[in-house]
């Protein structure tokens, strides 16, 4: 390029660059601590927590730590979490028959919250797979998981967790029907008000191995592929997430959400009601284990991947960095209002 050709350039994008304020005032997309779920998992017992070797920072609290957090979570500006049960082996069976219980581990972690701060919203997770012996999130008969058998026992579970006073009931099974199903026994029971938040496209991936570890979740036989999905597959997506609408569901889900960007934008264009993403156990543990060994820094890393989440069209992130994404921006408010007062 000669320099006449140089000075006769009228496009020059770096303008729109050239500093912080001009940089902010053209940020297209922006990720908000009002964007975050945080994901718990709760345990049996009093003042008991335990570390998760895989996902460094988290632990499985007992309900009255957990209540401790929720509340630090909601003064940190998260309105949101998700609850994930983690109970003994002898309570678990084929039919997750635990999981209807009144006094059960989550029904009674939900209605602690509610007590505590009725404000937050708690989302439960609906799946046979915590309370079954099988490890599986449908009715295993014969080595077969049993789709219509299935639904009832999950629409027993989503009652109980409404009776307890949860906001939203997620399943995250992937029957087929199952939205429906849940939705009429709801309205039945008086429950019109509780929503369904859908996983309506979750993959048979390989990025769950921390959460299943965590939960001891993971299927004693077999895989998760006859109802999960086939991770090669988009067009399926759409026909899943059309079909929880029409069923019922309030919100979508897509999980995971780092390796699926390109399914949750579809998505998003698709459906007129909100999409979440669930950035998950996996993509966690892995910039986690980068960090330790001084290869990636968490806090940019992670901002940055929340915000690829958010940019391609999620309206909702659950995701294990909720806290200290709350946290950075709370620290990030502070110096803004220090250099203010200077």
């Amino acid at each position: 390029m000669s320099d006449k050709d140089i000075w006769m350039l009228n496009q020059r994008p770096r303008r729109n660059r050239k500093n912080e304020s001009l940089r902010l005032l053209l940020t297209e997309t922006q990720l908000s601590v009002n964007d975050l779920v945080m994901p718990l998992f709760v345990i049996e017992g009093k003042k008991q927590s335990i570390k998760i070797p895989s996902m460094p920072g988290i632990e499985k609290m007992s309900v009255d730590l957990l209540c401790r957090e929720v509340e630090d979570l909601f003064d940190l500006g998260i309105k949101a979490v998700a609850l994930f049960p983690s109970i003994s082996e002898h309570l678990k069976d084929k039919k997750a028959t635990e999981s209807k219980n009144p006094n059960g581990l989550l029904q009674k972690a939900v209605k602690a919250i509610k007590q505590k701060l009725p404000e937050m919203v708690v989302i439960t997770d609906v799946a046979m797979d915590p309370y079954s012996s099988d490890g599986h999130d449908g009715f295993v008969k014969n080595g077969k998981i049993l789709n219509d058998e299935t639904l009832p026992i999950l629409a027993e579970m989503a009652l109980a967790q409404a009776k307890a006073g949860c906001d939203l009931v997620a399943p995250s099974d992937m029957m087929d029907g199952r939205v429906k199903y849940i939705r009429k026994v709801l309205d039945q029971n008086g429950f019109q008000d509780v929503g369904i938040l859908s996983y309506a496209v979750k993959y048979a991936s390989a990025f769950y191995g921390p959460f299943r570890d965590a939960l001891g979740s993971a299927p004693k036989q077999g895989d998760k592929k006859t109802y999960q999905m086939n991770p090669a597959n988009i067009r399926e997506a759409v026909r899943e997430v059309e079909l929880d609408v029409k069923e019922g569901a309030d919100i979508v889900m897509v999980k995971p959400g780092l390796p699926y960007l390109d399914v949750i934008r579809l998505v998003k264009e698709v459906v007129n009601i909100p999409v979440a993403a669930y950035n998950v156990s996996g993509e966690y543990a892995m910039i986690k284990a980068a960090a330790q060994k001084g290869w990636l820094d968490s806090q940019s890393t992670s901002l940055e991947m929340l915000l690829s989440i958010k940019r391609a069209g999620a309206d909702i992130i659950f995701t294990y960095f909720a806290k200290e994404t709350a946290e950075h921006f709370k620290h990030k408010s502070r110096e803004v209002q220090k250099k203010k007062l200077l």
